[in-house]
């Protein structure tokens, strides 16, 4: 256990550059569900995650459309999934100094969770939803552009596969995650044939087959991909 006294939460509403006139909202964005039982557990950031995903959207998407006037759509979309990714939420919270700040149940808390980008993540995002019940979103979407107004610029990091620049193309057009469904499974155990269909909400669904379900859901995605005109490196449709 470390002996290092936690710095009071003012430090982290100076970081943030909001003071919280509701308090409750602060302390609930940094409850993760773990450190609450029973229906206690609504009282865990998720609903406040849930919010701040969305204004953290509109915020960015705003820098986005002022600060690029000369982008296309796919562009934008593509620097959008980037600046609003897990990792990036994650990053800017270690920024804010929000880690000793986060409560956790103790198996949590014991196994890293201060430091897992998911739950980090999670928190920049609820912290932004919780300014946003406080004083509104003019005031969330300055907090918003303070921490990521560097980061605009910052070079866009390519796709490692199809599965992610489908799903981050699909994501930066504000579409549900693709999914994966087996379609059909043929040959002997030795030297199987996979069969995988990817959906997108109303679009047309396309299909691949592999070796193993990994290797055809690659191949799904990159055929719909194909289909649909999007690039692995540029995804602009």
């Amino acid at each position: 256990m470390s002996s290092k006294k936690k710095p009071p939460l003012e430090t982290l509403e100076a970081a943030l550059g909001h003071v919280f006139a509701d308090r409750s909202l602060l302390e609930r964005a940094l409850t993760h569900i773990s450190f609450l039982d029973g229906p206690a557990r609504l009282a865990s950031y998720q609903r406040l995650e849930f919010l701040g995903d969305r204004v953290l959207g509109l915020a960015v998407a705003d820098m986005l459309y002022r600060v690029f006037p000369d982008d296309e759509e796919g562009a934008m979309s593509r620097r959008l999934s980037d600046l609003v990714r897990k990792e990036t939420c994650a990053a800017v919270a270690i920024d804010w100094g929000v880690g000793p700040h986060v409560k956790l149940g103790l198996g949590e808390a014991h196994s890293g969770g201060r430091k897992r980008v998911t739950t980090l993540g999670d928190v920049c995002e609820a912290l932004i939803g919780g300014v946003f019940v406080d004083a509104g979103y003019e005031k969330a979407r300055a907090v918003v552009e303070k921490a990521w107004r560097e980061r605009l610029h910052a070079p866009v990091r390519p796709p490692s596969d199809a599965k992610t620049a489908l799903q981050e193309w699909a994501q930066g057009r504000a579409l549900k995650a693709p999914t994966y469904r087996l379609v059909s499974r043929t040959g002997p155990d030795h030297n199987p044939r996979f069969v995988i269909a990817v959906d997108i909400e109303t679009l047309i669904s396309a299909e691949g087959e592999g070796k193993s379900k990994r290797l055809a859901e690659q191949a799904a995605a990159s055929a719909f991909m194909a289909r649909e005109g999007i690039s692995l490196e540029g995804w602009r449709s």
